[in-house]
């Protein structure tokens, strides 16, 4: 097994490393790949020097999997570059979600639908893995109508220069500017780009993957993406309308015996998820459950996660794992 980790400099890609070598993930030779300003980097991982290489490098070592974190325009231009030579690649950037050529995994929602012919599989939006994950075994008992989904996302989804200019400001220096505003002490209800519709390309994203990945179009959804000066994870604000009533306590039931979830949900004990509880762990945090008594069969719930881990990472190394369990690399 010969593992590419593409980006590996940043930090998606340490995220991804820390994660490989937390759950076993089992290889022969490691590449850490970076683009060209960090090749010959020396960089200590496992007990090991690993020096960084470019991209083209890579390529003519013919990785058995590479996961990419590098951006979209790097993967648009280098994911077709890997399958060529049979590379397994694990993309993190938005560049082949929506494609109808390529698979969005969540393993433990939709991992069934992979074959050995997927050479690039997309690693859905942070904040889509959590909601749906949250919500698949939910749609398979009551099915989904409608989604209205209210986002909490942390500074990390944005990168380390995001985490810097939270910092910074928090020391009183306001110089550095990668987000439009001032993010301490504030909540800045733009990520990603405008749209002609007046939504984010975030939110939109939330929209149409969600529809993929749990295989139906008829699921309605409407989001609103909002930054906040958070580190550890992203939180979310859903509520679900389904075609069949449901019993609160079955949904707790349903929700607790799905793989990767945690349901807080005591509140009389002020226990509910927060990014605290989610930082650094792979799990996805389920609580404040209620029926929504504005109208029937309509739920609100409180999820979140890290979205350096299983929101990036995590996933992004389960579908690596999934792929080498069920004999789907060449």
């Amino acid at each position: 097994m010969k593992l590419a980790v593409v980006g590996a400099t940043g930090l998606v890609g340490q995220e991804v490393l820390k994660v490989v070598q937390e759950r076993g993930f089992e290889y022969d030779e490691l590449y850490l790949v970076a683009s060209e300003r960090s090749i010959g980097k020396k960089i200590e991982y496992n007990g090991k020097q690993h020096e960084v290489i470019g991209l083209e490098q890579a390529v003519s070592l013919k990785p058995d999997i590479a996961i990419f974190s590098a951006g979209g325009s790097t993967s648009l231009e280098w994911a077709p570059k890997f399958e060529a030579v049979g590379t397994i690649v694990i993309d993190n950037s938005s560049a082949w979600r929506m494609s109808p050529k390529h698979k969005l995994i969540v393993p433990e929602v939709n991992g069934e639908v992979l074959r050995i012919d997927d050479r690039i599989i997309a690693n859905p939006n942070c904040s889509t893995i959590q909601m749906v994950l949250a919500l698949a075994p939910l749609h398979k008992k009551y099915k989904i109508k409608r989604i209205v989904v209210s986002t909490y996302q942390s500074v990390t989804g944005t990168g380390k220069a995001a985490v810097d200019q939270l910092m910074s400001e928090r020391n009183g220096d306001n110089s550095s500017r990668v987000y439009p505003h001032k993010i301490d002490m504030n909540a800045l209800p733009h990520i990603d780009v405008f749209m002609e519709n007046g939504y984010t390309k975030e939110e939109m994203k939330m929209v149409n993957e969600t529809k993929k990945i749990l295989q139906d179009n008829t699921i309605q959804v409407t989001a609103t993406a909002v930054r906040l000066p958070v580190m550890g994870g992203h939180s979310e604000s859903i509520n679900v309308e389904f075609e069949s009533d449901f019993d609160v306590a079955e949904v707790r039931e349903i929700l607790s015996k799905s793989e990767g979830i945690v349901v807080k949900d005591d509140v009389s004990n002020n226990v509910y998820p927060m990014p605290l509880d989610a930082h650094g762990k792979d799990e996805v945090f389920v609580g404040r459950l209620r029926r929504d008594e504005s109208q029937p069969n309509t739920l609100n719930m409180w999820v979140v996660a890290d979205n350096l881990r299983k929101g990036a990472a995590t996933n992004a190394v389960q579908i690596a794992e999934f792929m080498t369990v069920n004999n789907l690399v060449y």
